[in-house]
């Protein structure tokens, strides 16, 4: 769809890769929080911002617990959604 890989919980992608960059799905209520931390950028690969993801360059998500974090938070927001139909 992207041109990237994604990864899904509960039927939600929730976390990929895009090039060299993470995307993540951190939600509306997350989102400018999200882009405050270190190497977060507004996510805008159709030419406008998508309200909810961010994209994350390589020294965002280099170390296992700033991945870790990124993980965490967009599991939480997809967890939060209400559950898809089979």
């Amino acid at each position: 769809m992207f041109g990237g890989v994604a990864f899904m919980s509960r039927g939600y992608m929730f976390i990929g890769i895009v090039g060299d960059s993470l995307m993540a799905r951190v939600g509306p209520d997350g989102y400018v929080d999200a882009l405050k931390r270190p190497h977060a950028r507004v996510m805008d690969f159709t030419g406008k911002p998508m309200k909810g993801y961010v994209f994350v360059d390589p020294p965002g998500y280099e170390s296992d617990g700033d991945l870790a974090r990124w993980l965490h938070d967009c599991l939480a927001f997809v967890d939060s959604l209400p559950a898809k139909d089979a």
